[in-house]
């Protein structure tokens, strides 16, 4: 035995690691020391030991009616589950504090509310669940239950959720064990009852998800990680032993969600094909299949092909409905998070304003429930319509432009319109911004007003001959126009206005004439 052959230094251990992934994987893959050091030579001859392990302190203070009305600002509709997701988040983030600040609370009896989500694609569960955990501030994991198997077997094992985790946290450990896990498309792990052999991609992972959820410690060293092994290798190189890193699952929130297919005729298969406990008319496939989600039991979801201990943890359940024309239209104009702020946002990048009017929001709503792919398919039905417009217009002069419902039905005559036709996109343009202050002026008076075809047009023409915005315009119009409005509505009741080409030509007198027939209708 050659006792005198030289111990490799951790640079040489890593560079043969480096050597031989890249024979194996080629040159496009490296390893990255992750515990190397960017301190000078000097410095890290002085070991000073371990860094401290981070920590986080949990001040969880929400209420149940204040999650809510934080996610009604992002995710439109869907009231119920909304209400459903905050009273569950609530009982596990105060128990999960009351644990954190006392920890012989851990002990007392408490079933973690995990979470199994029932509804179609594109209806903001995903988004619902994202919004939750970034008000919360703790980190969040989304995967697809189709990518993972069961141990041993070729696919994702399910503890690489968990260490996935603690990368979202930044390795902040105590952070990731107060995380939210989302496990979208769990209907496909349902077990088919005619299968015959070993299910690894369905109950395997059931099984797997199962420990997780009830409560388990999860090396962070996955065996199947070179880069891991690598560095759990270079630790014992320089210490002479391998602290094994691992995270309890305690505490972590798991969710689960699917469209179900099916689980609407075995629920009311069970209820015998009726229409017990239903206050309301069914009126449609959609309304039908919501309606049964809400009676849905264990045994339902067992039924379907899940195991009774994995469906035991998951005692809340959470029912999204589906999405119609008006509530599409409804995230394009209101929710903060509407994909039309970040299609302004690329136009505004060239020094291009694009203006989305109420009609064509209606119709790229209209276009994209035919999809049937909710809310997902106002991008595609966006990014349909405008992928010319992106590419065309900033190489012209155009400097602002109207998305019109003739935008989204023909879009490339329009853009050749816009671009040719000066006038005609001027116009245009003046008239949305018309339409805007008719919505502004709502907000701030509560009174609804509108200049008809006649008048809206004269205001473009003002505009346009004197130099000044429709702002500009319609604010020297109605400048007495508010008092005496409120006026008439004191008298009649009326809220409502339509101003014709006369308001413009007389205001005035137009608006005295209004009030003295105010008072004889009121008398």
């Amino acid at each position: 035995m050659n006792t005198n052959k030289k111990i490799p230094t951790p640079e040489e251990i890593e560079k043969e690691f480096q050597e031989f992934v890249q024979q194996k994987y080629g040159g496009s893959v490296r390893l990255i020391n992750a515990t190397a050091s960017e301190a000078t030579p000097e410095a890290q001859e002085e070991d000073e030991g371990p860094e401290p392990k981070k920590t986080f302190d949990l001040k969880f203070d929400l209420k149940p009616k204040e999650i809510k009305q934080y996610l009604d600002r992002y995710v439109i509709k869907q009231d119920d589950a909304k209400k459903a997701l905050a009273i569950a988040v609530c009982d596990h983030y105060n128990h999960v504090r009351e644990c954190h600040e006392d920890p012989t609370a851990a002990d007392a009896d408490y079933s973690k509310q995990n979470i199994v989500m029932l509804g179609p694609t594109g209806v903001g569960k995903t988004y619902l669940i994202r919004h939750i955990a970034k008000l919360i501030g703790v980190p969040f994991v989304k995967a697809d239950a189709t990518r993972f198997s069961e141990t041993g077997y070729v696919g994702a094992n399910v503890d690489d959720l968990i260490r996935e985790l603690v990368t979202q946290a930044e390795d902040n450990l105590e952070l990731a064990q107060y995380g939210i896990i989302y496990l979208d498309e769990a209907d496909k792990i349902a077990t088919p009852p005619n299968i015959i052999g070993r299910d690894v991609s369905g109950r395997g992972v059931q099984i797997g998800l199962l420990k997780l959820m009830e409560e388990t410690e999860v090396d962070l060293r996955a065996g199947n990680d070179v880069a891991s092994q690598m560095r759990a290798a270079m630790e014992f190189q320089k210490s002479g032993k391998v602290d094994k890193e691992v995270i309890n699952t305690r505490h972590i929130l798991f969710i689960i969600s699917g469209a179900f297919t099916g689980m609407a005729d075995i629920i009311k298969k069970r209820m015998h094909q009726s229409k017990i406990g239903f206050n309301a008319e069914i009126t449609s496939q959609t309304d039908e299949t919501a309606q049964y989600f809400e009676d849905v039991t264990p045994k339902d979801f067992i039924d379907f092909g899940f195991e009774p201990e994995f469906i035991g943890r998951l005692p809340v359940h959470v029912v999204c409905t589906e999405l119609g024309v008006d509530d599409l239209f409804h995230i394009l104009k209101h929710s903060e998070g509407s994909i039309i702020c970040q299609y302004e946002n690329a136009f505004r990048a060239y020094g291009i304003t694009a203006l989305f009017s109420d009609s064509g929001l209606q119709r790229i709503a209209e276009k994209a429930i035919e999809q049937k792919t909710g809310a997902r398919a106002l991008m595609t039905v966006c990014e349909k319509v405008l992928r010319n417009y992106k590419f065309e217009l900033p190489s012209t002069g155009v400097e602002e432009f109207v998305v019109t419902a003739d935008v989204v039905d023909d879009p490339d005559a329009e853009l050749k319109r816009i671009i040719e036709d000066t006038d005609y996109n001027r116009n245009s343009v003046k008239c949305e911004q018309i339409r805007r202050y008719e919505t502004q002026f709502h907000a701030e008076h509560q009174l609804f007003i509108q200049f008809d075809d006649e008048a809206t047009a004269l205001i473009c023409e003002r505009s346009i001959a004197d130099g000044q915005t429709v702002q500009q315009v319609c604010d020297q119009l109605l400048e007495s126009y508010q008092h005496g409005l409120n006026l008439i509505k004191q008298n009649t009741g009326q809220s409502t206005f339509t101003f014709p080409k006369s308001v413009l030509e007389n205001p005035d007198q137009v608006l005295e004439e209004w009030i003295r027939e105010s008072y004889t209708t009121k008398g």
